[in-house]
């Protein structure tokens, strides 16, 4: 079969870190870089063509991101990893905003909260959610490495990111002069701000992980901004040469960094025998659908 890497609709169809880590100590390196943080940060918001909002559960510390082509007619947008509990929110400020939602994204399979995904559809019928072939989740439309998912004349590139979960992807703004620059990439739990997720379960690998992380994600241009699905520190943003210089799991080498993941003893996320098996059919999705694969798009 001819396989097609690009997810295009028409616009009418619509680990955790742990919480109780230390508090880095503000010495005159770490000044330096939160303020390289925050002028990387202020870049992204200087394209006219998206519009850029990062917005947080507090209960589950996740991290949910709307963008939009704004320069597109019909305002097209998406938003990836929405929390059941902020959708009202979420699809509140779309409607402020003038948005056209058309998908709800995942990175992965959640363990510590319900995916807004299905909760959103209920409301919004035209929405397609999203989620990756190897996650084995239900879904309007599962995405593999080297897709596109495009919003407008903006698009994602899908890189597969394995070692969290199976199934974890990352969303890489799209790489060209009429796409957003610097680059952004959406990376859920297999890269946190100086973390990354956990190896433990949902066929987790400290092996794995460490691989995606340094030939999917290091490999991006260095001014890449990086947001993360969760943070437990206040952190909001990073760049790829930041954590290829700080991050304190993903600069020792793979040995040093497998004894790590082993050694974490962290308790299973409390919302995990829950959120799983709701994550597993994308909240609320209807079964009664037959899911579609990217490629036959």
């Amino acid at each position: 079969m001819l396989r097609i890497h690009t997810l295009r609709l028409p616009l009418s169809n619509l680990s955790l870190f742990s919480s109780q880590a230390q508090k880095p100590r503000l010495n005159n390196n770490y000044r330096t870089m939160m303020s390289y943080t925050k002028a990387a940060s202020s870049q992204a918001f200087k394209d006219k063509k998206l519009l850029f909002r990062q917005l947080f559960e507090k209960d589950s510390s996740t991290y949910t991101y709307l963008l939009a082509d704004v320069a597109h007619p019909d305002k097209p947008a998406l938003l990836i990893d929405p929390v059941d509990k902020t959708v009202d929110r979420d699809l509140s400020l779309v409607k402020e905003l003038g948005l056209k939602l058309i998908y709800a994204i995942n990175t992965h399979v959640h363990a510590d909260h319900v995916t807004g995904t299905g909760l959103i559809k209920t409301k919004v019928p035209s929405v397609k959610s999203i989620i990756s072939k190897a996650s084995k989740s239900k879904a309007d439309l599962h995405i593999e490495a080297g897709d596109k998912i495009h919003f407008g004349d903006l698009f994602l590139e899908v890189r597969a990111t394995p070692g969290h979960t199976l199934g974890c992807v990352t969303y890489v703004t799209g790489d060209g002069s009429d796409q957003p620059q610097p680059r952004m990439a959406f990376t859920g739990d297999a890269l946190l701000i100086r973390g990354c997720g956990r190896t433990d379960f949902q066929g987790g690998s400290a092996h794995q992980l460490y691989q995606s992380v340094h030939s999917q994600i290091f490999s991006l241009p260095k001014e890449t901004l990086i947001y993360p699905a969760h943070d437990y520190r206040g952190f909001t943003v990073s760049t790829v040469g930041e954590e290829m210089q700080y991050n304190p799991r993903l600069t020792k080498d793979e040995e040093m960094f497998k004894s790590i993941m082993e050694n974490l003893n962290l308790p299973y996320p409390k919302m995990i025998d829950i959120a799983v098996p709701s994550n597993m059919v994308c909240g609320l999705q209807d079964l009664s659908v037959k899911p579609v694969d990217a490629s036959s798009n």
